[in-house]
């Protein structure tokens, strides 16, 4: 095939026609321009001191197609380099575009752009302060800093307690520190989770992950928003202002408050990011409340409470735990771990940010740095100055003098002058370990603290519902689920997935409505965390698998690290709750194998490949150095298919030996000079290897070019014309030791023929097709003219297409085609004839076995035919009978042939004349000067000489195919021993003869001659 580029001027050398990196636009070839950008060639001339077709390195030669950020350019091949200047032709190689299959050129499917895009569209793009770290730290802080912080270092005494803050942040940073190598590995589109998982260990984790990840976010929603309308109710309550019930108030204002955040949320990303400021200065206003009301002198009312300032005998009667209600350290971490959780904020609009390579490193990080301090800070200042129990009871006050009586659990409030010993025979309403609003008695200013509790709720809540739609989406727009490829569709300049959030919108209000949130509470929370164990095996399995595409730009991770942070995630799952753990993995696993069996048509170089191709190659290189042992003997066919779909036929039985046994590798060869048939061998190798994957037949597909069928048959044996080349192949096979398998049915093997007129029907029917709309596109247009010559060239197609054939060759195709597919229908009930005559070391016998192991053969039976001695028949029969228990190979019956020997019949002797009559040299009959000419002339042919020599060879096939007509003719398949001749001895046509003969007119017929190295053995 020759470069369309090529412009023959004689002997001149070649000349290069430049074109421009400043992009614009292109002629068609037509005069018109079609908008295309064409990335350009820099000139180097001035680089080497002469013009080269070769080019410079170049961001654009790098880029993924359908790219926004840039025109991916396209360098000139190693073929057009390699022939150029053997074609002295004047050369304009241009560099053009190629555009993605089903890419919509949407932003998001920029997956390479490094360098922040202008924003000349008004897309909006965030930092890495307000598009991560305040996202991370607005979800982290949740309602937990405010609620249950207090009670979490009551129960675990701020000892345990700061276990409990840093075994969280452990996790988290581990995570956060995995998630940094992993997102500067390469160029982060939208995603979040999904898509590091998906593009690190593949589809089949990434698919079952994100699905479950982005409904963990949508249910979150609920969960934030029912908390916040229970703080309002709690509010209404105290005032008498309860609208309905409790239940059903908290619908409503759940509702109503989805419903405002959806509005935000569909406003666009910038509002959103307003919201999020707005809430954070609410909340961080709030934080600081607490500390400054620590610091102020306690009232009367608030010490009643459990409340005093800052005091040594309180922090320390707070250090030891003192769990009570059933609680324990793990149930108290459990309670708590939730509210670590988040820090994948940032990560989920990670298509929304400027550079999530810098951003997200840096703004996760740091956000788990301050809001771990934080947690750890406030819970400090609450543990030095609330004590555990407290009455509330302003009497409960100890006279002057009277503090040397103090002892027992509640000694720093006696010593500050307080009573509350009653608090050990009967439960209190306040103090950290029973009154969950300490925070608000400790503040400077109670409502803002309620302020507080609205934002850590609202802007969480706002947080999953951004997340969950954009996580959706990408996971959609990968088409792994088919079935939701609707959601794949953005809206807006910044590809918002309204239908998304219409999504997440019902799936919250569902649960708002109906849900019990304390139960799907914990497996959300199992949810996160299998995602993040994810993300840290992923960082493991990249490191591990050592592939030289693994270079984050980011140091600071251990592949051990990460993988102990995997292991304490799915440790963490079953501290939480065992129950929803193993509904996540059960989940997980389903979705895991969905994706298997589905293959979803994707190649995005995961860390899963890299270990595989690892691991095949370290397998192999361990079985070079281990003897074959007969008990692991496979079937490694080398099948001679030409092109797989040729000879349907051939693949298909060869795959039945193969498929979950051994190895099958499919073969062609092509014939002709090597520079007229490279290109086809390229063009063909990516093309039939898809073929068979895409017909499912696990088989290589691997081809060879040669002057001569011959020379090449010692590189790999391949299917030829002629009898010599066909009968060498044979030859070649026995030289080195390979087991043989030939196998013929009546009607042919090569479909070919009808492959291609039937590829070439449905070509020019297309044609047709396309002439058909351009035609009623003129007419539409009104012009006549062109019209009457458009009909004709249709009239001319159709003619073409629907040209009948003779109904003899309609026939014998169909039953050509119908044969060539019998190995892809299962076999009814019948037999498989093993007809075993020759000890081959048990090839013959075990093929045949593992036929019958199929879904296709299981209903047909093993049927043994050997040859016998007559008045020896019962004992052959025996010993054979014996031979096979011990080999464990189930049969039907056993026949013994005791009358082989006996010459064919006239008639089948006379049909094997009448086929070699055109070979036949007939010298006998001739003087031996003439003789000695012929042989001369024709030494290929059979001579008389030959025939005498052979002749009880010969009359055994002639007579083993009567046997076979006789015992086997209603059978599904035939094995029968390959007859072999002697190199140099029997001509090639003599033997093609006896093939010929021995198969002849029979059901399909495999002929089989083992390598003679056993193959069975009935030894442990």
């Amino acid at each position: 095939m020759e470069n369309e580029a090529y412009d023959r001027i004689g002997d001149e050398p070649p000349n290069y026609e430049e074109t421009s990196f400043s992009g614009g636009t292109t002629s068609n070839g037509n005069g018109t321009s079609n908008g295309e950008h064409r990335a350009v060639r820099p000139s180097v001339v001035s680089a080497f001191g002469h013009d080269t077709l070769d080019r410079v390195p170049n961001i654009d030669f790098y880029r993924n197609a359908g790219s926004v950020s840039g025109n991916r350019a396209v360098r000139p091949s190693l073929q057009e380099l390699h022939d150029v200047f053997q074609k002295n032709g004047r050369i304009s190689v241009t560099n053009t575009v190629e555009d993605r299959e089903g890419s919509d050129g949407t932003p998001s499917d920029d997956v390479e752009s490094v360098i922040p895009l202008d924003n000349k569209d008004g897309t909006v793009r965030f930092g890495w302060i307000k598009g991560v770290l305040v996202r991370c730290m607005l979800n982290i802080w949740g309602v937990m800093l405010f609620i249950r912080l207090s009670w979490v270092f009551g129960q675990a005494g701020w000892g345990l307690g700061i276990v409990v803050i840093a075994l969280s942040c452990v996790v988290t940073t581990v995570t956060g520190l995995s998630m940094s190598a992993i997102c500067t590995n390469g160029v982060v589109r939208g995603g979040g989770a999904y898509y590091l998982i998906s593009r690190s260990l593949g589809p089949e984790f990434g698919g079952s992950i994100g699905l479950i990840f982005a409904f963990a976010n949508a249910v979150a929603v609920a969960m934030y928003v029912v908390g916040f309308a229970e703080t309002v109710v709690d509010l209404l309550k105290e005032n008498n202002a309860i609208m309905i019930d409790e239940l059903n108030d908290i619908r409503i204002i759940g509702c109503i408050s989805v419903v405002l955040l959806l509005g935000i949320s569909v406003a666009g990303m910038e509002w959103e990011a307003k919201a999020q400021i707005g809430l954070l200065i609410i909340l961080l206003v709030a934080i600081v409340n607490v500390f400054v009301g620590t610091g102020i002198p306690a009232s009367t009312d608030k010490k009643s409470k459990g409340f005093f300032n800052y005091d040594a005998k309180i922090f320390m009667e707070n250090l030891p735990p003192d769990f009570r209600d059933g609680e324990t350290f793990f149930s108290v971490f459990a309670i708590f771990f939730p509210a670590a959780t988040g820090i994948l904020a940032g990560a989920n609009i990670s298509g929304d940010l400027k550079d999530p390579q810098d951003a997200l490193p840096k703004g996760t990080l740091l956000a788990i740095l301050i809001t771990g301090v934080t947690y750890l800070g406030v819970a400090l200042c609450v543990s030095a100055t609330v004590v555990r129990d407290a009455t509330g009871n302003i009497n409960d006050t100890i006279a002057t003098g009277m503090d040397m009586f103090c002892n027992g659990s509640n000694t720093a409030a006696c010593e500050q002058g307080w009573n509350f010993s009653s608090c050990d025979v009967s439960s209190c309403k306040f103090g950290s370990m029973n009154n969950f609003q300490v925070m608000t008695m400790v503040s400077g200013f109670g409502p803002l603290i309620t302020a507080g509790t609205f934002s850590a709720t609202l802007s969480s809540a706002l947080a999953s519902l951004v997340s969950a739609p954009k996580v959706f989406q990408a996971l959609c727009k990968d088409n792994i689920y088919t079935a939701l490829k609707f959601f794949a569709k953005g809206h807006g300049k910044n590809n918002e997935p309204i239908r998304g959030y219409v999504l997440t919108f019902i799936i919250a209000v569902a649960f708002i409505i109906i849900a019990d949130l304390n139960v799907i509470a914990p497996i959300i929370s199992n949810f996160f965390l299998a995602s993040y164990a994810l993300i840290n095996f992923s960082c493991f399995h990249a490191s591990y698998a050592k592939s030289p595409g693994w270079r984050p730009a980011y140091r600071y991770y251990n592949m051990w690290l990460s993988l102990f942070g995997a292991v304490l995630c799915c440790g963490v799952m079953f501290v939480i709750n065992w129950w929803a753990a193993l509904l996540t993995y059960a989940i997980e696993i389903f979705l895991y194998v969905y994706v298997t069996v589905k293959k979803p048509n994707v190649n995005w170089g995961s860390s899963t490949q890299a270990v595989t191709f690892v691991s095949a190659v370290n397998n192999a290189l361990s079985l070079t150095g281990v003897e074959d042992h007969v008990k692991n003997f496979r079937p490694q066919c080398m099948v001679l298919t030409g092109a797989p779909k040729n000879r349907p036929a051939l693949l298909d039985l060869a795959h039945c030996f193969t498929k979950n046994y051994g190895l099958c590798l499919t073969c062609e060869v092509f014939v002709g000079p090597r520079t007229e048939t490279l290109t086809d061998v390229n063009a063909g190798m990516e093309k039939n290897q898809m073929w068979l994957n895409k017909k499912k037949r696990k088989a290589f597909y691997a081809a060879v070019i040669s002057l001569c069928v011959i020379t090449c048959c010692h590189s790999l044996t391949a299917d030829t014309a002629g009898v010599q080349s066909y009968v060498g192949v044979l030859h070649d096979a026995f030289d080195f030791e390979y087991g043989t398998v030939v196998l013929r049915m009546n009607q042919g093997l090569d479909v070919s023929h009808i492959i291609k007129a039937q590829e070439e029907m449905e070509r020019e029917a297309q044609e047709q097709k396309d002439l058909e709309k351009e035609e009623l596109a003129e007419e539409n247009k009104g012009k006549s003219i062109f019209r009457k010559s458009r009909n004709l060239s249709t009239q001319g197609l159709t003619s073409r297409v629907t040209t009948p054939q003779s109904p003899q060759v309609v026939v014998v195709n169909e039953r050509l085609v119908s044969n060539s597919t019998q190995f892809q229908r299962k076999q009814g009930k019948g037999t498989i004839d093993v007809w075993w005559m020759f000890d081959d070391g048990g090839l013959t016998l075990l093929l045949p076995y593992i036929l019958t192991t199929r879904k296709k053969f299981k209903d047909c039976k093993m049927r043994i035919f050997i040859a016998g001695q007559p008045g020896r028949v019962e004992q052959d029969r025996h010993e054979m009978k014996s031979l096979l228990e011990k080999f464990r190979i189930k049969y039907a019956d056993i026949h013994v042939i005791d009358d082989i020997t006996q010459n064919p019949n006239s008639n089948s002797w006379k049909m094997f004349e009448d086929m070699i009559e055109p070979f036949r040299l007939h010298e006998g009959s001739k003087s031996t000067t003439l003789a000695e000419a012929l042989r001369k002339d024709n030494p290929w042919k059979i001579s008389d000489a030959e025939l005498d020599t052979f002749e009880e060879k010969t009359n055994l096939q002639v007579r083993l195919n009567e046997l076979l007509q006789e015992n086997s003719r209603a059978a599904n398949l035939i094995i029968v021993s390959m007859p072999i001749a002697r190199l140099g001895s029997v001509s090639d046509h003599l033997y093609m003869a006896w093939l010929d003969i021995l198969t002849k007119n029979l059901p399909p017929t495999m002929l089989i001659r083992g390598n003679h190295k056993s193959v069975l053995t009935f030894y442990s």
